[in-house]
């Protein structure tokens, strides 16, 4: 009788909390909701959310306003415009053209590898342009130091393409005297940027920062912010800034150009790390008078003193967690006590932050070198780290493992964070798929991690991302709910150099692929895609509805598979890579194109295909049909399920924007990041850029 009463007092709460959160998002105090602000920066792929399983769960996560801001990104219906769902349409061009653009950040200016810029939307359901009260604005870090001709920080409005005047805008640009070398965040009401510089390598400073508009401001003419007194700061006129020198716990400055500033929105307290292994609580950031935390065992120093990345405060249980560069996993308690786990990285360390599911109570950390020799050749392996939040001192958790790495020096490439599908967040039992671009001591792979219960299952292998060793950026899921024909999901991630995807050459790159993961009982319109446990492309090519379990799905190229009314085609494994049609040339059985409308053309009988002079064939559309091409025969089998896009160094981390409603302007559901090496950027010749790019079909 218990499970039945906690299933419905769970029904009903997560309803009234649903339309609770359709025009409230709780973005500050537990206690006081306030109206549609949705900030996006880091953190927001950091601290997730599986469904709650019972009351007491959803009570519990209710309180937390990041599993509001997850829910609206996951759930807020979107509004898609017709001829506008292609993928990094235009590419990077100028401003205004495609959909998407390009803007300096200066000589060398990058956000970083593994850092992120900051999005922030002021409502839930309407896209604001630069002419409205408070439009929406992103803003990149330049990673560069500091000057009165030089920003370190910058923002940019009017972002879309269906905004009048000038896409995109600087909105303000700073010279805060300092480098940042880490990501920014955005307050739950959107008027201040919370950030950590270092001085020269020096010192680490934490900075606090109320923005104005400005219509003079440039990256390359950036107002010189001079700080006020902490104590100043809550009631200075804009644009201002205070700050703070992180010092360990005996009043000694230490320097922070790894971990970045983690908000917890509800107590008004940032959590952030730093060099020799000291975490720092910041009260008042942002609605009170700022100050370090002194007493209560704060600042805190990990026990291995060594550089930590970027920590997560769960706000459930009330401790920050996070590793350092040493591989160590640390759980710090609201006393300041530390427990260490046992060494899980013995290559470049913990660089990333953990991911937190704060319903499920687990913690997930990526390690670049495992130390064992269980890999390719007895040489160590990339793996994924699963922790309950509750771990013992010296222990490991399980591991899955993501491809081979080396035994250094050097260092194998670093391990980034990876990307929880819908499935797993929609679950009420912490199930779904994670997806790691991992092989840290090769050529980059992308992996699907099972998760089952909040346990990992067998890793599988998918597509290559480079042709060399390179690093890789950290992933990232976007869901589309409102898609065509019901859903749709991709992963981003992006190669440092020789992307292996067809836009790449030998840049670094950009990519997305289609993750749609299957769904039960769900109606299905031809030419729908979704990635199956083999990770494959299985596309539709008859009508129907699915069965209530999975079936069993066919690794053949060109195989069909039956699920219920819906007929699937094996268009086969998800590759970045994709050979183009050719004049005059002999094709065998099995050999894949795409053709000139994006579709995969599978061969089907082995010839010579058409002459120079003839060109190409009239490509069939529909899945399934065949084209005629002088001797060999071609089937169509779905249109392309990946994109890629030349990003010269790779890219930032990757944040999405894809919470949009009834009536937005085009171009309204985008991603952003910044190149990490110089490439033509706009009008301002070759630079560091930072990017706006269209989403598959969420503009």
């Amino acid at each position: 009788m218990k499970n039945c009463t906690d299933a419905r007092r769970l029904g009903l709460g997560a309803g009234l909390l649903a339309l609770v959160a359709l025009g409230w998002m709780l973005t500050g105090a537990a206690a006081g909701p306030e109206e549609h602000g949705l900030p996006t920066d880091w953190s927001h792929q950091h601290m997730i959310f599986s469904q709650p399983g019972t009351s007491e769960e959803a009570a519990r996560v209710g309180e937390d306003p990041r599993y509001w801001q997850q829910w609206a990104r996951e759930n807020v219906v979107r509004t898609l415009r017709d001829g506008e769902a292609g993928s990094f349409v235009g590419g990077f061009t100028e401003s205004g053209s495609g959909g998407a653009w390009s803007e300096s950040l200066g000589s060398g200016g990058s956000v970083g590898a593994g850092n992120y810029p900051a999005k922030y939307s002021f409502q839930i359901t309407t896209a604001n342009c630069g002419n409205a009260t408070t439009p929406d604005y992103v803003v990149y870090a330049t990673g560069l130091e500091s000057s009165s001709s030089q920003a370190s920080i910058v923002a940019y409005d009017n972002l879309y393409s269906g905004c009048t005047g000038t896409v995109p805008q600087v909105y303000w640009a700073y010279d805060t005297s300092g480098q940042i070398l880490t990501s920014p965040t955005i307050s739950g009401d959107g008027t201040q940027v919370a950030f950590v510089q270092t001085n020269a390598g020096l010192e680490g400073t934490l900075v606090l920062l109320k923005w104005a508009a400005s219509t003079t401001e440039t990256v390359g003419g950036p107002m010189t912010l001079t700080p006020v007194a902490n104590a100043a700061y809550r009631n200075c006129t804009a644009p201002c800034m205070t700050t703070i020198i992180l010092k360990n716990n005996l009043g000694v400055p230490t320097d922070d150009r790894t971990s970045s500033v983690f908000p917890d929105y509800t107590h008004d307290v940032i959590w952030v790390g730093g060099a020799v292994g000291w975490l720092h609580k910041i009260s008042g950031v942002f609605r009170g008078n700022p100050a370090e935390v002194t007493t209560g065992g704060f600042p805190a120093q990990m026990t291995q003193g060594s550089q930590l990345s970027s920590p997560v405060y769960d706000f459930a249980s009330g401790n920050v967690f996070v590793g350092d560069y040493s591989g160590y996993f640390y759980r710090v308690s609201a006393t300041g006590g530390v427990t260490a786990s046992g060494q899980v990285d013995h290559g470049a360390g913990l660089v990333a932050g953990p991911i937190v599911d704060g319903t499920a109570g687990k913690a997930w950390v990526f390690a670049s070198s495992d130390g064992s020799t269980n890999c390719v050749g007895n040489t160590p392996c990339a793996g994924v780290f699963e922790f309950t939040l509750a771990f013992g001192a010296g222990t490991t958790g399980n591991e899955a493992i993501v491809g081979a790495s080396v035994v250094g020096p050097p260092n194998p490439a670093p391990l980034y964070e990876g990307g929880f599908d819908s499935t797993y967040k929609a679950s009420g039992n912490a199930t779904g798929n994670l997806y790691v671009c991992g092989n840290t001591g090769g050529p980059p792979i992308l992996y699907q991690v099972p998760v089952a219960a909040g346990l990992l299952g067998t890793v599988v292998a998918g597509p290559v991302v480079a042709t060399v060793t390179t690093g890789c950026s950290p992933v990232i899921d976007i869901p589309n709910p409102n898609a065509t024909g019901g859903t749709n999901e991709w992963i981003y991630a992006s190669a440092q150099t020789n992307g292996s995807g067809n836009s790449c050459g030998t840049s670094g790159c950009a990519m997305n692929f289609v993750v749609q993961p299957w769904i039960a009982s769900h109606a299905y319109v031809v030419g729908q895609e979704v990635v199956d446990t083999h990770f494959q492309i299985q596309v539709v090519d008859k009508a129907g509805t699915s069965k209530a379990t999975a079936p069993t799905w066919s690794t053949t190229l060109g195989a069909t598979t039956d699920d219920n009314t819906v007929h699937w085609l094996d268009q086969g494994p998800q590759s970045g890579a994709h050979a183009v049609w050719q004049a005059s040339h002999g094709y065998a059985v099995n050999a894949e194109i795409v053709d000139s409308n994006g579709n995969i053309e599978l061969c089907t009988t082995a010839g010579t295909s058409r002459t120079a002079a003839l060109g190409h064939p009239t490509w069939e559309t529909t899945v399934n049909l065949v084209t005629a091409d002088n001797t060999v025969r071609w089937r169509n089998v779905g249109a392309i399920a990946t994109a890629s896009v030349a990003a010269a160094g790779g890219t930032s981390g990757i944040i999405m924007d894809n919470v949009v409603g009834s009536g937005t302007l085009a171009g309204a559901s985008q991603v952003y990041f910044s190149t990490q090496s110089n490439q033509t950027c706009g009008t301002a010749g070759t630079v560091g850029c930072a990017m706006q790019a269209s989403q598959s079909a969420l503009e």
